[in-house]
């Protein structure tokens, strides 16, 4: 693996502080994707464009992507449930539109409101609209390695849901680990039935670290040859539909844990480190991350 490039998407202003108590305010998440960017990500979940009753701390959306630095080659992913999501999406000048299938029935309910083929069906409308109004689309299995109310999730259920969303294709399809249950044996089942499923299509994989198995499935996923995983600012995050389910991997640790390994991906380790203890007086706390704390290795190395 030595050498090969692993794709970081930064998702802490989407998915890490969807479920912050205190919310941020608008111009400090604007700056936390400019630091993002800094660091030299250039894919990025800005915001969610949800009911902003459901998600209180995303009710800023438009007026966030009204302050985000638009730059060649830097990639805002928005994430859309129905119609009016995709049509505020769209104006906010996106140009990446995400959509979540959850694995079961009763976290699909409490999550978007429908049941599996209802977002099935709305997958492939949106879907068709965001292409043709030319955005990139992503399509997410939530919870494809555990359910907090059905438990075990059978991977070739997630396979299955995969064959059905195909009849209109995604750029992209990303496994999420929502709560953190997964383990090493899951991820490489699973993206193999996921590849057998739709062969060549770009697989990403979302891990949450809720368990301390986090960092071992991102390695065993790069090892089956995922090429983008997910990861948050400083590891914040959690999701406020799932009980317990805390925070993502961290960006600067993943990354620390990947260039370790001798892979690439083209962001700078002290840029990254810097944000988090940035990040960490913003939401005046202790962030999940670890590298912080313990520091580089060797010490000073810069990379």
């Amino acid at each position: 693996m030595d050498g090969r490039r692993v794709e970081i998407i930064e998702v802490g202003p989407r998915d890490g502080l969807q479920n912050e108590p205190r919310p941020l305010p608008t111009a400090a998440k604007a700056e936390m994707i400019e630091r993002a960017i800094t660091a030299g990500v250039r894919r990025i979940e800005a915001t969610s464009f949800v009911n902003p009753r459901r998600v209180p701390a995303l009710a800023d959306a438009e007026d966030l992507m009204g302050l985000v630095p638009r730059r060649a080659g830097v990639s805002y992913i928005g994430l859309a449930f129905n119609q009016r999501g995709l049509e505020r999406a769209l104006a906010a000048q996106i140009h990446e539109l995400n959509f979540v299938v959850v694995s079961t029935e009763t976290f699909s309910r409490r999550n978007q409101g429908m049941s599996i083929p209802e977002t099935l069906r709305t997958w492939h409308e949106l879907a068709g609209q965001a292409r043709a109004a030319g955005l990139r689309v992503s399509l997410t299995l939530a919870a494809a390695f555990g359910c907090p109310f059905e438990g075990e999730v059978d991977p070739k259920r997630v396979a299955g849901l995969v064959e059905q969303a195909l009849d209109t294709r995604p750029d992209e399809i990303a496994l999420a680990d929502t709560i953190g249950v997964g383990v090493p044996s899951q991820v490489t089942e699973l993206v193999g039935l996921v590849r057998q499923a739709a062969p060549d299509m770009p697989l990403r994989c979302h891990f949450h670290n809720t368990r301390n198995t986090g960092y071992a499935n991102a390695v065993a996923a790069v090892t089956e040859g995922v090429q983008t995983l997910d990861a948050s600012m400083g590891g914040i995050g959690g999701c406020p539909f799932a009980p317990g389910a805390t925070g993502n991997l961290a960006t600067e640790d993943l990354t620390y844990l990947l260039h370790r390994m001798g892979l690439t991906t083209g962001l700078s380790l002290p840029t990254l480190m810097h944000n988090a203890e940035w990040l960490a007086t913003q939401l005046d706390k202790q962030v999940p991350g670890l590298l912080c704390r313990a520091g580089n290795f060797p010490p000073g190395e810069a990379r």
